[in-house]
């Protein structure tokens, strides 16, 4: 159960990450309020995650997740480059949160 918390806890990550573009440095009221609801809830779920995964797995995992959605998300919606070395530096990320998953 705590792996799938912690993606959660991931894919409300890429929400707020995505909400900081939106809410144009906190200076738009609810894109703002909705990126700090979900940063707040992303964390809870981190926190709740780690009860019983290794703080370590857990956040790299936690991080991964929201690295590798916002760059997907930036590419598919935003118009942000898709180069060879962009993607493959995220199939490297994907490569790490597996590793990190196996060896837990």
């Amino acid at each position: 159960m705590a792996w799938v918390v912690l993606v959660i806890a991931g894919l409300l990550e890429v929400v707020w990450a995505v909400g900081l573009k939106y809410s144009d440095g906190f200076t738009r009221l609810w894109p703002s309020v909705f990126t700090v609801l979900t940063m707040l809830l992303s964390f809870w779920l981190l926190g709740l995650a780690m009860r019983s995964l290794p703080v370590g797995t857990a956040y790299g995992v936690w991080v991964g997740i929201g690295a590798v959605g916002t760059a997907i998300y930036g590419i598919m919606f935003l118009a942000e480059p898709s180069s060879f070395v962009r993607l493959a530096s995220v199939c490297l990320i994907l490569t790490g949160i597996v590793g990190l998953k196996v060896s837990a």
